[in-house]
């Protein structure tokens, strides 16, 4: 009977461990369905699978605009990448980063109690903030949370503290935000929301709202969400980017950026019309473009590296 001791002991740690693992990872993906999803992506990832887009990437990413992105996206098939109409917190920003995914439900009691024991049991309080546990520096959190507006708001200036104390970045939320005034004094919280309104979720006897996922595929209006995209926040509207297409779209940026300096320098100086430029260019423009980008590599607002490469790609 001795002999079984240990082995009854070792049984019972691990039926521990993998209840708590699984409780730990409540309403999130797992692994293996995280890389189902993400098939294109060939890139390093994090440890639970998420695609993960070289700082590099991100970094030059914030030099991108809508019309840019939305074109090459628009080519590759993905047509409904962009959303629009948001309420904003420091507008004038850039918003950058890499997906975490939130979805959220109008509440039903019985689900709700049930995902709320598995979370309890791992020592979890309150869902909203379950999210939150998952970020990490340079992610943006996105949340479904159905346009909820009065009793719907899970984001007030404490959760907003704790996102950006993780991330260093804000939020894509579609629904309604509390704490307007603490939220806008956190610099850098560069957000995107449906609209304000001061109540809170989940008041006693109200039970409006329940998290059903964690970086599983989610709506953003009428943008499919994967974590992992590249979230880029502007002018008011915000580009959801699939993984696999950042560099695409980045250098695609930068190529029509430099273009259109030469283009532009050249309309000024009266060296071309404006009928050459604006369509599609001859040997002879395109020849004098790349002995302006070999003239220029030092100067120009994309880095000396990027430049080269475009040259060597090209045949003038």
């Amino acid at each position: 009977m001795k002999n079984l001791v240990p082995h009854l002991n070792l049984f019972l740690i691990t039926a521990f461990l993998l209840f708590s693992v699984k409780a730990i990872n409540a309403q999130q993906i797992s692994k293996e369905e995280m890389l189902f999803l993400t098939p294109l992506w060939e890139g390093e990832r994090f440890e639970d699978g998420r695609p993960k887009v070289p700082d590099d990437i991100i970094e030059r990413m914030k030099e991108v605009t809508h019309d840019e992105a939305w074109a090459v996206m628009k080519n590759e098939g993905y047509r409904y990448q962009y959303a629009e109409g948001w309420e904003t917190i420091h507008r004038d920003s850039i918003l950058v980063g890499r997906a975490v995914t939130a979805t959220f439900m109008p509440g039903r009691p019985d689900i709700h109690d049930a995902i709320d024991e598995r979370g309890k049991a791992a020592g979890k309080k309150g869902q909203n903030a379950w999210p939150v546990d998952v970020l990490v520096q340079g992610d943006v959190y996105v949340a479904d949370q159905f346009g909820a507006h009065i009793d719907g708001p899970t984001i007030g200036d404490n959760v907003g503290n704790a996102i950006f104390a993780r991330s260093g970045n804000g939020i894509v939320y579609d629904g309604a935000i509390r704490d307007i005034v603490g939220l806008r004094e956190i610099e850098g919280f560069t957000s995107f929301f449906t609209s304000y309104h001061p109540s809170h979720h989940n008041q006693r006897g109200n039970l409006n709202t329940m998290l059903i996922g964690i970086n599983k595929p989610t709506k953003i209006r009428q943008v499919t969400v994967m974590a992992g995209d590249v979230v880029l926040g502007r002018d008011g509207a915000v580009s959801f980017i699939p993984p696999h297409l950042a560099e695409k779209i980045v250098v695609t940026s930068e190529i029509v950026r430099l273009r259109d300096m030469f283009g532009h320098e050249r309309l000024r100086a009266g060296v071309y019309s404006a009928g050459q430029i604006d369509t599609r260019w001859s040997d002879e423009i395109e020849k004098d473009f790349s002995g302006w980008l070999n003239e220029h590599i030092d100067e120009l607002p994309v880095p000396r590296e990027q430049v080269q490469e475009i040259l060597k790609n090209r045949t003038w």
